[in-house]
């Protein structure tokens, strides 16, 4: 079974940073597309940044500069350190993967991932 549990959210003031873990079980992040997604209330859910076959990363315009994402095999953990953090980036965010060997090798974050979180909430004061 397949389970994504997200933590490290919380309130920053603006310039702050923060780093989100999503821990994994039931498969390896080394070897599936795993992503970051983020929703503010009343927006669309927005891709962040994925990570794929051989460790390509993508990441959102508005974020490139700012957001690392990156994953540990060894603790079965994805990343996303989170810079300079504008109120902006506030929303709820969520972490979810796909091991299906095509989508491995073609992560994008317009995937349609198969498995997700439950959340966790970034606040960015100004």
């Amino acid at each position: 079974q397949v389970q994504l549990v997200e933590s490290g959210g919380g309130s920053v003031q603006a310039g702050g940073s923060l780093r989100l873990s999503c821990q994994a079980s039931g498969y390896s992040v080394g070897s599936a597309c795993t992503g970051w997604f983020r929703q503010a209330p009343g927006k669309e859910r927005e891709g962040v940044a994925v990570i794929g076959s051989g460790a390509k990363t993508i990441y959102a315009d508005s974020v490139k500069g700012r957001f690392t994402i990156s994953r540990d095999n060894a603790k079965n953990t994805l990343y996303l350190q989170m810079n300079n953090l504008k109120p902006e980036d506030a929303a709820m965010y969520y972490c979810a993967a796909d091991f299906r060997i095509w989508y491995y090798r073609n992560c994008y974050p317009s995937n349609t991932f198969r498995y997700w979180g439950q959340g966790t909430q970034v606040t960015v004061s100004s």
